[in-house]
């Protein structure tokens, strides 16, 4: 059962929803329209204790640093955030960042990679790649990186994790998915099973994101849609969800597929939790939980 914080929790996830209906009936019409209300995200969050934001570059791509009060800077944490890959920043993800960089002891950079429509795919996975391969020009040994990523960030994770794995370059301790976004074909049957739960997804509103995100791009290409990829040789990684949201069927046949692909995964499926519940992080003790949990998971793989 969903604790008493769950309510109140969900009711400020339905007023970020109805900002999201305000700007367009039944979805916004432009991504700009999108960005505005995207602007609420962070009011869901509570404040990190003991972290201080950086702007910074990594790889020539612009961020922030999520730091810890002394922590070790020999590990990272390159955290790709989420918003269908038209909106979100490192300023609507920071403070969730924060909690989490908290429960690993480390520091954490959040990627502002290039959004949809004016940049579509690939050119988020070109910037992550750029950002990790930048944390190894600055000296950070892959073992010291732990990479995540929530909703079209932690599809952008595994989609960097392969393009890195095709060119022959090292990978990282762990991956962390969020609610990740795997099939921009939306072809899960959670999409309608979970519709009447869901209060901050649409179907309607992820099928236009996935528009403005593919231009050209085939639906199915494996950069853009990971559960059509080949998986082997991906890092040991754990993925979390909500049981309410349209995308919980994304994580459950990504995780099976990783599964069948001899890598090292672990699903967590959080009863009555909506996508990215994690957001919830400092006010809800369900997110503070999967944090912890999170934390525990990327120390045992850096050795921390």
């Amino acid at each position: 059962m969903a604790s008493p914080q769950a309510e109140e929790y969900l009711a400020k996830a339905r007023k970020y929803r109805e900002k999201l209906r305000a700007a367009g009936d039944p979805i916004p019409a432009s991504a700009a329209e999108f960005r505005r209300a995207d602007q609420f995200m962070d009011l869901l969050t509570g404040e990190p204790t003991s972290v201080t934001f950086e702007v910074g570059t990594v790889g020539d791509i612009p961020g922030q640093w999520v730091i810890p009060k002394d922590v070790d800077r020999s590990s990272v944490l390159l955290y790709l955030h989420g918003g269908g890959y038209v909106m979100g920043s490192s300023d609507t993800h920071r403070k969730m960042v924060g909690h989490l960089a908290n429960a690993i002891g480390i520091q954490a950079f959040v990627a502002d990679y290039r959004l949809a429509p004016e940049h579509p795919y690939p050119a988020a996975v070109r910037d992550a790649v750029a950002v990790f391969r930048g944390l190894l020009a600055d000296g950070i040994r892959p073992n010291r990186i732990v990479v995540g990523g929530d909703s079209a960030g932690g599809g952008l994770t595994i989609a960097m994790l392969l393009s890195l794995r095709d060119d022959g370059r090292p990978l990282p301790a762990a991956a962390m998915l969020l609610s990740p976004w795997t099939d921009l074909a939306l072809t899960g049957e959670s999409l309608e099973s979970r519709e009447q739960t869901d209060v901050t997804v649409t179907a309607a509103g992820a099928r236009k994101m996935a528009e403005y995100y593919l231009g050209s791009a085939k639906v199915r290409a494996p950069l853009a849609s990971p559960l059509y990829a080949d998986l082997r040789g991906m890092p040991p990684t754990r993925i979390q969800v909500g049981a309410d949201e349209i995308l919980l069927d994304d994580s459950v046949r990504i995780a099976e597929k990783l599964k069948n692909s001899r890598v090292d995964v672990t699903i967590e499926v959080f009863p009555e939790m909506q996508h990215v519940f994690q957001f919830g992080a400092g006010t809800l003790p369900e997110a503070d939980d999967a944090i912890a949990r999170l934390g525990e998971f990327a120390r045992r793989h850096l050795g921390v």
